[in-house]
């Protein structure tokens, strides 16, 4: 209020601003977390003023008032108000409590905190009583706790002690000769001491006890200084003789001089720069002191406090800082479920996973962005590791070479039958099919290239249908090659009509066609209905993003995955049909030992699919495809180019009319 330049123009003072004490006050809370605080205050101006300034900028530090009591003026009946102020601090269960009262007020509240033996608190107390020896010389007062508190800060003035112990001296000596008086009644001096205590204890030597006389001798010396100034003093002769209030007043706004090594001027408030001291009660026995424990600066705001040189009265020892709390902090990840009206007082609760405590906001867990994720009790979200067959990854590499080696398999095998095309083997393959089928798998094998790398919208189309049609048309020429050389040795015979009209009439090429036809159809329209997408699935693991292709198991494929289960089942049965044929016509083994390495390579596939999304699945996929290549290659290829690279006289027409004959004579 006084430091309002448009109610007080000329107002300047050389202690610091109570505003200043309040910031002073709530730094000390800040820098002992003492958070759980009782806030008492005298019925005056003084400490009203600064009960209402603390309250209003205590929640910005987080500190929580659990109880604010004004002390009245001691009378009697205010007796009962007091002591019900004493039981609602030990209500409240607070063990910081914070006085912003003058001396004369908190002195006569302190006999009721005795009387209920509280002990073990910490005492914040202002400029105005705790450097003050009319507190300190209650009786008893020590057994109250710690007391912290802010003190002006002070200068020795050179010689003032040794005037100060003359005047004492010399008024006893008056007293004496002029009232025949040897000792004064006990109340009638200051602070209910007589002259003769307050030498022989050498009140006036203590230094706390002369804090207002060195700041009137900073006002002193500003206005002095101002005088100097108006007067134009600076040559050594004053150019005027007198000088007006008015005058004045812009001299004093712009003093600057130093004193006792402390600088004096006036901030546009007319508030000094200067803080407070930091000041604890230090008890041996019964004899009282104060000591200096820290210091705290406005501008900037600043608080230095050794803790170590305040002697703390705690029920453990006297070295560890008393705890105000409401409630302990929480845990690392723990959010803080508020209990009651004060924000201080909560139950700690964990963030669950996916989310984490944002420091700004303690009382809430936040969700985690989607790419991202969190172990519970988190106070920050990591990324998620992403998932696919990287082109560099050495298991990508190991396939990309298992993919090269069947892709020669099928060339080679494709180049030898294509040379031996018209032998007896290349024809009792399929002729012309066996390119076909050999084309089939080469395509299925490249298909597994749309597996390696983020999936892209065209990898993502041709991935599942290019394998399927492809290995379907495979699986449809050993179908119809079976079927035609069992006809031809079991239904000839008996149903010449209707096979010779099949044969002549292209029945196989077209059979073949019409069954692939089927099946591109199907993956045509699923594809058409329901685009495969790139996409990330964030729920199969919390802490990881499959990248793949949507629509991986849908209805589509569903009826894709069974349009080829029913023509292996086909195949195999044509196949099985002809178990009794001649060795050279006799595909069940091969084909049978193909269908059941394809089958198990992806009931294998899927089986892991359900379970697990890791690289190694989608390793798993490019193998099982690869793999059931390599076994149609194995189980009905390999055996034939054998006869036709090593076992050349095997690959004769006699040798098949031989084998046929036999078959006939044994049948």
């Amino acid at each position: 209020m006084l430091s309002n330049k448009f109610l007080y123009p000329s107002f300047f003072r050389t202690i610091p601003s109570d505003k200043n004490q309040v910031t002073a006050m709530i730094q000390l809370l800040v820098r002992f977390n003492w958070t759980w605080v009782a806030l008492l205050g005298s019925d005056n101006d003084y400490g009203l003023q600064g009960m209402q300034s603390l309250s209003q900028q205590a929640p910005n530090h987080g500190i929580c008032i659990a109880y604010q009591g004004i002390i009245p003026a001691a009378r009697a009946e205010k007796v009962q108000t007091m002591r019900n102020m004493v039981e609602n601090i030990l209500t409240t269960k607070v063990n910081t409590i914070v006085v912003f009262s003058s001396k004369t007020i908190f002195h006569d509240f302190l006999p009721f905190v005795l009387e209920r033996n509280i002990t073990d608190k910490v005492w914040i107390g202002t400029e105005d009583w705790s450097p003050s020896t009319f507190i300190s010389g209650i009786p008893g007062i020590n057994t109250i706790g710690t007391v912290v508190g802010v003190s002006v800060q002070d200068a020795s003035i050179s010689g003032f002690l040794d005037f100060q112990k003359k005047e004492v001296e010399e008024s006893i000596k008056h007293i004496k000769e002029d009232f025949g008086v040897t000792k004064s009644s006990p109340n009638d001096c200051l602070q209910s001491a007589d002259l003769h205590t307050l030498v022989s204890k050498n009140y006036s030597m203590d230094e706390y006890d002369t804090t207002s006389s060195f700041n009137v001798y900073k006002a002193v010396y500003a206005m002095a200084y101002a005088l100097h100034n108006s007067l134009g003093c600076d040559s050594g002769k004053c150019s005027r003789r007198s000088v007006t209030p008015q005058e004045l007043l812009p001299s004093l706004k712009k003093v600057r001089f130093s004193l006792s090594n402390s600088s004096v001027y006036f901030d546009a408030n007319g508030d000094p720069p200067t803080g407070y001291d930091i000041v604890s009660w230090v008890w041996r026995g019964t004899e009282w002191s104060l000591r200096v424990v820290g210091s705290f600066t406005p501008d900037p705001v600043r608080l230095f406090v050794d803790p170590d040189r305040i002697q703390w009265h705690g029920k453990e020892d006297f070295k560890s800082v008393p705890v105000s709390l409401c409630s302990p902090p929480c845990p690392k990840g723990h959010r803080k479920l508020l209990t009651g009206q004060h924000t201080c007082c909560f139950d700690c609760l964990p963030c669950p996973a996916a989310t984490f405590l944002n420091l700004s906001d303690p009382t809430e867990c936040q969700p985690c962005l989607p790419e991202q994720w969190a172990p519970p009790t988190s106070e920050q979200c990591l990324s998620r590791t992403v998932l696919l067959l990287a082109w560099d990854d050495p298991l990508s590499i190991a396939l990309l070479f298992f993919l090269t080696t069947c892709l020669l398999l099928t060339s080679s095998t494709a180049v030898i039958l294509l040379v031996n095309l018209n032998t007896p083997v290349a024809k009792s393959a399929g002729g012309r099919t066996c390119l076909l089928m050999l084309a089939a798998l080469t395509a299925a094998a490249l298909s597994t290239l749309c597996h390696f790398g983020e999936p892209t919208p065209l990898g993502c189309i041709l991935k599942q249908p290019l394998f399927t049609v492809s290995f379907s048309v495979c699986l449809a020429c050993i179908t119809v090659r079976s079927l035609q050389v069992v006809c031809i040795f079991k239904f000839s015979s008996k149903l010449p009509p209707a096979y010779d009209k099949w044969v002549k009439k292209s029945g196989p090429e077209v059979t073949i066609f019409l069954v692939s036809v089927a099946i591109l159809f199907i993956s045509v329209l699923r594809v058409s209905l329901d685009t495969p997408q790139p996409s990330q699935d964030l729920d199969f693991y919390p802490d990881k993003i499959v990248l793949e292709c949507s629509k991986t198991l849908s209805v589509g494929s569903g009826v894709e995955l069974a349009y080829v289960s029913l023509l292996s089942v086909l195949c195999f049965s044509f196949s099985y049909m002809g178990k009794d044929l001649p060795a050279n016509y006799n595909e069940a083994k091969c084909v049978t030992f193909s269908l059941m390495v394809y089958k198990i390579s992806w009931i294998s596939f899927f089986t892991l699919y359900l379970i697990n999304r890791e690289t190694f699945t989608m390793a798993a996929q490019v193998f099982a495809t690869l793999f059931s290549v390599l076994a149609f290659i194995g189980g009905y290829f390999v055996p034939k180019i054998y006869i036709i690279v090593l076992r050349p006289k095997m690959n004769t027409t006699a040798h098949f009319q031989n084998c046929i004959q036999m078959y006939t004579m044994n049948k």
